[in-house]
C-alpha cells in the first residue's frame, strides 16, 4: 500500500482535482456530469469542512468532499459523498482511506447521515461504499439521461453511530 497523506482539499489542488473528476467523467460511471466547473463553482457546491485530498509526494492521488443534500434545517446532518481516484491511481486502497477521512470529519461536524448515489456498473465504487458502512436503501430507475439513455442510480446511506443517536 502507497503511504499517502491526507490532507485538507484547498484551491491550490483544484487543478489536479478538476483533472481527476474529469477522468472519472470519462468512464461514464461516476456521475451524470459531463465538465468539471471553475474553483467557484465547485466551491460553493461543497461543505466547507469535509474536504481531502490523498496525497503521493506532491501529487493529488484522489479526493474527497461533501454537499449539502438540502437548504431546509431539517437535513443540515445530511451530506452527499463524492471520491474520486486518479486513474493511476486506482484500486491501492486510497479510496477506503479517503472515505475513512471523510466519514470521521463529517461526524465531527455533525452530520449524521452520509448518502451516495452510484450507478449500477459502478462496482468498486459500490465495495467501497459498503466496506464502509454504506448499506443500498433504494434503486433510482431512470433517474437521469445519459447520452441519450436512461440510467439508474443506487442510493446508499450511511448512518453514523456516534452523531445525531439522541
Amino acid at each position: 500500500m502507497l503511504l499517502m497523506k491526507i490532507l485538507p482539499l484547498s484551491e491550490t489542488h483544484y487543478p489536479e482535482v478538476s483533472r481527476i473528476y474529469l477522468e472519472g467523467i470519462s468512464t461514464g460511471q461516476a456521475t451524470f456530469e459531463t465538465s468539471a466547473p471553475g474553483w467557484e463553482v465547485w466551491n460553493e457546491g461543497h461543505l466547507a469542512h469535509s474536504r481531502f485530498v490523498a496525497m503521493d509526494d506532491n501529487t493529488v492521488a484522489g479526493w474527497a468532499a461533501l454537499s449539502g443534500v438540502s437548504g431546509r434545517c431539517v437535513y443540515a446532518g445530511v451530506a452527499e459523498v463524492s471520491v474520486y481516484i486518479a486513474e493511476n491511481y486506482r484500486h491501492k486502497g486510497i479510496g477506503n482511506r479517503l472515505l475513512d477521512e471523510l466519514i470521521h470529519s463529517s461526524e465531527a461536524f455533525g452530520i449524521w447521515t452520509l448518502q451516495s448515489g452510484i450507478f449500477p456498473e459502478n462496482e468498486a465504487s459500490l465495495r467501497l461504499h459498503e466496506k464502509n458502512g454504506f448499506r443500498m436503501i433504494g434503486r433510482r430507475e431512470r433517474i437521469g439521461k445519459m447520452n441519450q439513455m436512461w440510467r439508474d442510480t443506487l442510493l446508499l446511506e450511511r448512518r453514523s453511530k456516534t452523531t445525531g443517536i439522541n
